[in-house]
């Protein structure tokens, strides 16, 4: 009785040779990408809603400059590739949850039941965080780039005789954008922002598997703070404002990923001592 109760945390019976555990990826792999091709044909069928739902932040800055929101299709085939890539998008995002399933199902025999146990809620935040990080993206961040890019639009004016000082013809500056690359932009832009609100799973993640600790984050504050600046210039369009924000928001998980890495810490000195006793 001792003796099986000794072995409750002990790996999972896994004895399958190379060939089995080859032939259990490749079929997780078929499941992934079958869910994937499900989902994207889905976002296919329906990829107007969804480019009319991703095109809401150009149309709202235009439309405070009382401008029509049109993009326009620059080469004959751009409509075409513009559906497939927002299926392509909108199918990872879908099939996402599966592909995670099927890559736990895949892990999980050769974890311990703890270990389990603390790796299961990482999976599950990680799509929760990526989809507060294209949320702020798509609320906050494109509205304000957006803004920022359009403010360089100029209105023709046409000098008249009756002017004492005649300049000319001041050509005007008005966007036409084009269809594709528009949705490129705001497709990185959202994938940059999810990815980046990962960084607090990823740094527990390390700090449950032992690889970080809260005085290592804490001690490499500095080279944080650069290489945040280094991101927020890079994925943000040059502006002040945006990139302050993003500066802000990454900074922020930075330090909550060092409290919760000591919360961990923590809770592990408190199991130690009581195992101890």
């Amino acid at each position: 009785m001792a003796k099986n109760a000794s072995t409750q945390d002990d790996i999972d019976d896994s004895a399958a040779p190379l060939i089995e555990h080859l032939a259990e990826l490749r079929s997780r792999i078929i499941w992934a990408v079958v869910a994937f091709i499900v989902a994207m044909v889905l976002c296919y069928t329906v990829w107007k809603p969804i480019y009319n739902f991703l095109t809401q932040p150009i149309c709202s800055a235009l439309e405070v400059r009382g401008q029509n929101c049109q993009l326009q299709i620059i080469k004959l085939q751009e409509g075409f590739f513009t559906a497939i890539n927002i299926s392509f998008f909108g199918g990872f995002v879908l099939a996402f949850p599966v592909i995670g399933y099927q890559l736990w199902r895949f892990v999980a025999p050769g974890l311990y039941r703890s270990e389990k146990a603390a790796f299961l809620p990482f999976l599950v935040a990680s799509p929760v965080m990526f989809l507060i990080g294209a949320a702020f993206a798509y609320y906050v961040i494109l509205p304000m780039a957006y803004t920022f890019f359009l403010s360089f639009q100029q209105a023709p004016v046409v000098a008249t005789a009756d002017e004492v000082t005649t300049t000319g013809n001041v050509a005007g500056i008005a966007f036409q954008g084009s269809m594709q690359e528009y949705l490129n932009l705001t497709i990185k832009f959202l994938l940059a922002f999810g990815l980046s609100f990962q960084l607090p799973v990823a740094l527990t993640l390390m700090g449950k598997a032992g690889l970080v600790s809260a005085h290592s984050l804490a001690s490499v504050r500095r080279y944080a703070v650069v290489g945040i600046l280094i991101l927020a210039a890079v994925a943000t369009p040059p502006d002040v404002i945006s990139q302050i924000v993003l500066f802000t928001v990454v900074y922020a998980l930075y330090e909550i990923s060092i409290q919760l890495v000591r919360r961990i810490e923590r809770k592990r000195e408190q199991q130690e001592q009581e195992a101890d006793v």
